[in-house]
């Protein structure tokens, strides 16, 4: 086991906010039901709460109690994930408003990457993924970009890589099947 991703786990348990690599860039993640943990991220960016965050997690199994789907629509989020697509699900009421933001749906994925997955597994429930940055400014593609723009803040990093010809997920309305970004 990765003692690294180990530790982050930990850290998102206890409310802290950590980066760590996806499929594109760096994200920011944390405890998605710890609002101070929420709040402190979104401070971290400079993002306002009503915008809402995605949610990772380690499979469909994982995102599913949080998540209002339909059979067809589970067995159509299980033939596309894991991959760098983010889908917005209509949100159970289980899943805090200030994750939703002003929004009924909430953006879901299950990454492409094992350790962002790998991450959700050991923190035993989904995280706050949101790009590694101060809103407007490019996103950190590795441990050094995140360090220099965000680093005293966060309470840890995760060392790993990203796909450098990778772009952002694309997300799509799972209901309508509408591209939001290709």
């Amino acid at each position: 086991m990765n003692q690294h991703l180990l530790s982050a786990a930990q850290i998102i348990q206890e409310g802290g906010v950590v980066a760590y690599p996806t499929e594109s860039v760096y994200g920011l993640g944390c405890d998605p039901f710890n609002r101070n943990a929420v709040m402190q991220l979104l401070a971290i960016k400079h993002r306002p709460v009503s915008k809402g965050l995605i949610l990772i997690g380690e499979s469909l199994a994982q995102l599913a109690p949080y998540l209002h789907l339909n059979e067809q629509q589970s067995a159509q989020l299980e033939k596309k994930w894991p991959a760098p697509i983010t889908y917005l699900v209509d949100a159970s009421d289980r899943l805090p408003a200030w994750v939703r933001g002003e929004h009924r749906k909430v953006a879901v994925r299950v990454p492409d990457h094992p350790l962002a997955r790998q991450l959700c597994q050991l923190a035993g429930q989904p995280i706050i993924s949101t790009s590694a940055n101060i809103s407007g400014r490019p996103a950190a593609r590795n441990r050094y970009q995140v360090a220099r723009q965000l680093g005293n803040q966060l309470d840890f990093i995760v060392s790993g890589a990203c796909d450098r010809a990778a772009k952002p997920s694309t997300i799509i309305d799972l209901e309508s099947g509408r591209i939001l970004r290709p």
